[in-house]
């Protein structure tokens, strides 16, 4: 159960209690509707403020969007280093990496719709936060090959750009397409290929093969 904003004796919401209200407010509108058709005008009635209260948050409609954003990458790549720090086992690591993507595409709704899917991807701003969530999920993964199969630091954020790639997409086909695979049993289909695949490059010292 969320709490309840405690207001002022005016009745009024806290600075950031409002900035909050109306970032939830805002996401579902651009979510339902999308950037361009989505309106400041509908978005303060839906939150019960006037227009200048919603201006005294974010000067303009693209300011309140990029601070959508920004919300929603960070949660991406944060979610990445959380999985790959929950285990030393890299076979749970890919495992988790893989499982964040598909539990972000079932649970976020339109947060992940304003990164993947935003009808302003040609706006550097909005493009560069994009590119942002897929660099440093690269990175954070290739510092863990690196570390841990000592290959050369290009190799390894390769490797980790197609890791990335078949995580993001796989997920986003297995949403859009309203599979019938079961969530886990796609997650689990996924790492295993993606295990595979990266599984072939030991840990430095050891020459097993992936299992």
């Amino acid at each position: 159960m969320t709490d309840t904003p405690v207001r002022s004796r005016s009745g009024r919401l806290p600075r950031d209690a409002r900035r909050a209200q109306l970032l939830d407010v805002a996401l579902e509108v651009f979510g339902q509707e999308g950037y361009h058709n989505a309106s400041m005008d509908e978005i303060a009635e839906r939150a019960g403020v006037s227009k200048p209260v919603l201006y005294q948050h974010f000067p303009g409609k693209l300011e309140l969007y990029l601070a959508l954003l920004d919300t929603s990458c960070r949660t991406i790549v944060d979610g990445v280093r959380e999985a790959l720090a929950s285990t030393h086992d890299n076979r749970e690591r890919v495992e988790a990496v893989f499982a964040l993507w598909f539990e972000y595409f079932t649970d976020s709704g339109a947060a992940i719709r304003l990164v993947f899917d935003s009808d302003l991807t040609n706006d550097p701003s909005v493009r560069a936060r994009v590119d942002l969530v897929y660099r440093e999920s690269a990175d954070a993964i290739a510092e863990v090959i690196h570390d841990d199969t000592h290959l050369d630091m290009d190799v390894a954020h390769f490797l980790a750009v197609g890791l990335v790639g078949m995580g993001q997409l796989s997920a986003r086909q297995w949403f859009d397409s309203a599979s019938s695979l079961d969530k886990s049993d796609a997650v689990s289909l996924m790492s295993s290929l993606a295990w595979r695949g990266i599984g072939g490059y030991p840990r430095a010292g050891e020459t097993d093969e992936p299992d």
